[in-house]
C-alpha cells in the first residue's frame, strides 16, 4: 500500500509514508503523544528539564502504532490501549537512553545525546526511572496482562543488551548468537507491543500469536536494516552517530557475513583491521569500504526481506480486513528506509 501519487517502486520517503500508514489511528496517536509527555514531567526543575530533553527520542512511535493498529485490527481502541501504547514508547525511550551509554554516541536525534549532556550517571538513573514509571503506568490499567507481558519484554530486552555486551569484540560471532541478541533486544518490544494491542481488543490466541510474531519479525528485519545504516546510512538523515557499531567492535550480520567469505589469511588481515577500527577513524572508514564492496551488505538485506515476509504471512488471518494493507505497508517502510 503506497501513499496518493506514489509508485510502489519509487523511493519511500520516511516521514510521508509514516503519516500515511497511521492514518487509521492519527487521533488516538495524538492521545498516545499526549500522554507521554504528560508521564514525562517532574516537580523538580533539574529532572524536569531532563524528562524534556528525552521527549524528542520519540521518532516514528513505531511501537505505539503497532500497539493501536492491533486494537483496531482485531476490535476497537480504547483507553486502556492510549496508555499501554504510551507504555510502549517510554519504554522504548528507556532503552535509547541507556544505548546512549551503551553505545558511548554523541548524537540521538540530530542532537548532543543525552549522556553527553547529562553524564552516565545521570544518564543510566534516569533511563532507570523511565523503566519503573512505565510498568508502573501500566498496573493503572485494570487489567494486569499488558503489565505482565511489559515486564517480560523489558527482561527480554535486558537480557539480549547483556548477551551483545557479553559479545562486544566477539568477531567469531555465528549468526544464531547474532539473532538471539536481535530478537530480545530489539524485536521483543515490537512484538508486545502488537501482542498487548491485539489482547486488549479481544482478539483470541490465534489473533494474539499471530500479531506477536508479525511483532517480532519486524523488528528483527528493523534491527538488520539498522546494522545496514550503520555502514552506508548519512549521518544527518539517520540522526545518530554512524560507526558506532564498529568502534564498539559488534559483530552484526554484514560483518559476520563478510569475514565468513574469507580464507584463513585473509580472514586474519581483514580481523586486525576490524580491531584498529575500534580506537581508530580511518580504518573505521576503511573497514566500511570493504564492506560496501563485498556482498555482504545485500546478503544482511535478503535476511531482513525474508523476515518481512515471515512478518506478513503472520497476519494472513486478517484477511480482507482493512487493516492488512497498513501492516503490510509498515513492513515495507522497515525494509525500504533509509532513518
Amino acid at each position: 500500500m503506497t501513499p496518493t501519487g506514489q509508485r510502489a517502486s519509487d523511493p519511500v520517503s520516511g516521514e510521508t509514508v509514516i503519516a500515511h500508514l497511521y492514518a487509521p489511528i492519527r487521533q488516538d496517536l495524538e492521545r498516545v503523544r499526549a500522554q507521554y509527555r504528560k508521564e514525562l514531567t517532574s516537580n523538580d526543575p533539574y529532572i524536569a528539564n531532563l524528562l524534556k530533553y528525552i521527549e524528542d527520542y520519540s521518532g516514528k512511535m513505531l511501537r505505539p502504532a503497532l500497539l493501536l493498529l492491533a486494537g483496531k485490527a482485531c476490535g476497537n481502541v480504547t483507553d486502556d490501549h492510549v496508555v499501554l501504547a504510551a507504555v510502549a514508547e517510554m519504554i522504548h525511550t528507556a532503552t535509547l537512553v541507556h544505548d546512549d551509554i551503551l553505545d558511548d554516541a554523541d548524537i540521538r536525534r540530530q542532537r548532543p545525546s543525552i549522556n553527553r549532556l547529562a553524564g552516565r550517571e545521570v544518564t543510566i538513573l534516569l533511563g532507570d526511572h523511565l523503566f519503573s514509571h512505565a510498568l508502573e503506568l501500566a498496573l493503572s490499567v485494570e487489567n494486569p496482562i499488558g503489565a505482565h507481558r511489559f515486564s517480560r519484554a523489558v527482561s527480554r530486552t535486558c537480557l539480549g543488551e547483556i548477551t551483545q555486551v557479553f559479545n562486544r569484540g566477539n568477531l567469531g560471532l555465528d549468526e544464531e548468537t547474532y539473532f538471539r541478541i536481535v530478537q530480545g533486544k530489539t524485536a521483543e518490544l515490537y512484538a508486545t507491543s502488537a501482542e498487548v494491542g491485539a489482547i486488549y481488543a479481544g482478539a483470541d490466541k490465534e489473533g494474539a500469536a499471530g500479531l506477536y510474531d508479525y511483532g517480532l519479525n519486524l523488528g528483527i528485519a528493523f534491527q538488520i536494516m539498522d546494522d545496514v545504516l550503520d555502514i552506508r546510512g548519512q549521518e544527518e538523515r539517520v540522526g545518530k552517530t554512524l560507526g558506532t557499531d564498529l568502534a564498539q567492535l559488534k559483530a552484526t550480520l554484514p560483518v559476520i557475513h563478510y569475514l565468513s567469505t574469507l580464507g584463513a589469511s585473509r580472514r586474519e588481515q581483514a580481523l586486525e583491521l576490524f580491531r584498529q577500527a575500534e580506537r581508530s577513524a580511518e580504518a573505521r572508514a576503511e573497514v566500511i569500504g570493504l564492506l560496501n564492496q563485498s556482498d555482504s551488505i545485500d546478503y544482511a538485506e535478503m535476511r531482513a526481506k525474508a523476515c518481512i515476509d515471515r512478518a506478513k504471512a503472520s497476519i494472513s488471518f486478517l484477511g480482507a480486513h482493512p487493516m492488512h494493507d497498513f501492516f503490510r505497508g509498515i513492513a515495507g517502510f522497515v525494509i525500504s528506509r533509509e532513518l
